[in-house]
């Protein structure tokens, strides 16, 4: 089902576990469409939704919806505690990862400050940091669209302190991974005034043996914050819930500005019970890697350049102007990615299912035979 041949006729074999979608359609029609035609291909989504036993687990706890959470918050923060090897007191909830990226950019007290990050990456810390007037020193992606973490260094040792570093590993947009050793190499050397926030939303889709965690240094450092979420693989971005791991005084500053009874009970118990199905992640990888088997492919077949990803997207050149490329798209019935400065020549796509990769082919084939792409 990889190859040409799906390509081509846009049959496509179902991955075990997986509803079916829409039939395909022709790639150059631009029919009404209800919303459940529209392949949703923007938001770096899982498509599989929520594992069978975290659907179960909502459904039942709608029960509970009319309390406030309590003890599966506990629960979760213990399980997640062991599974980081830390304590209780270095987990610190979010609804979603972004909000604890909010809490950081707070908990740094960066008014005069800097904030050191990639350009481009995701674009919450800076605009979180807006209200505290910080500078913002921006450094370019290297020539493998990787943080240029020797420059980055450079502009930490010369900018106004406290300087707040954001790392997002893999980056987003790009889905490319920077050298852990040199992450490790720049918080190993203790640089006076520097706090590292290191996003991880994207950990469990790598599979490299050169990509680790820097969760290591929360057992030691205060100035590191490592950043995970439930909204990437265990396909929970509508119930938004994410978590900061780091060392307990971090951890403690964090909560200072924390929103009360933020994890809301429905995200509570489907992350519990997303964490006991041992075959969750796996499945995500699998049909994850299925995909963009196929986008690979018809990328490769026209021409078109993509950055070698390590996430639920790819980053892929168009031939055209972004904005109409995007518009056309929508016109097709396929959300595509949001511009991403200076990255105009590229166009970020979430990773669907195999059906939806050969129907999104389909539409960029027939953009070919019109000359869009």
């Amino acid at each position: 089902m990889y190859r040409r041949d799906f390509l081509r006729t846009g049959v496509a074999v179902g991955v075990a576990g997986l509803g079916s979608m829409p039939g395909t359609r022709s790639a150059v029609a631009t029919p009404t469409r209800h919303s459940s035609d529209v392949l949703r291909l923007s938001s770096n989504e899982n498509p599989l939704g929520l594992a069978p036993a975290a659907r179960a687990a909502v459904i039942e706890g709608i029960a509970e919806a009319n309390r406030y959470p309590g003890e599966d918050e506990d629960r979760l923060i213990a399980v997640l505690a062991a599974q980081h090897g830390v304590t209780p007191q270095q987990i610190v909830l979010g609804a979603g990862s972004t909000e604890v990226l909010q809490m950081m950019v707070q908990a740094t007290a960066i008014v005069g400050g800097t904030i050191v990050l990639p350009d481009p990456t995701f674009e919450d810390v800076e605009g979180y940091a807006a209200p505290f007037q910080a500078a913002i020193a921006t450094v370019p992606l290297n020539a493998r669209f990787a943080h240029d973490i020797e420059r980055m260094r450079d502009r930490a040792d010369r900018a106004a302190k406290p300087v707040l570093a954001y790392v997002c590993n893999p980056n987003n947009p790009t889905g490319t991974l920077t050298s852990c050793r040199e992450i490790d190499e720049w918080i190993a050397a203790r640089p006076d005034g520097v706090t590292f926030l290191v996003d991880e939303a994207y950990f469990e889709y790598v599979d490299d043996s050169a990509y680790w965690s820097t969760v290591k240094w929360v057992k030691e450092r205060t100035n590191v914050v490592v950043v995970r979420t439930f909204s990437k693989v265990y396909g929970m971005a509508g119930l938004r819930l994410g978590y900061g791991i780091a060392h307990p005084d971090t951890a403690e500053r964090l909560r200072a500005f924390i929103s009360h009874n933020n994890a809301n009970q429905l995200a509570l118990v489907a992350a519990l019970a997303s964490l006991r199905d041992s075959h969750l992640v796996r499945r995500g990888r699998e049909a994850n890697a299925a995909g963009m088997r196929i986008l690979h492919e018809c990328l490769e077949d026209l021409g078109l350049e993509y950055l070698p990803s390590h996430t639920n997207f790819v980053m892929h050149r168009i031939n055209g102007e972004l904005a109409t490329y995007i518009k056309r798209m929508r016109d097709h019935g396929v959300r595509v990615g949001r511009p991403f400065p200076p990255l105009l020549s590229y166009n970020r796509l979430s990773i669907g299912t195999p059906e939806e990769m050969g129907r999104f082919a389909e539409v960029l084939q027939g953009f070919r035979a019109r000359g869009w792409v």
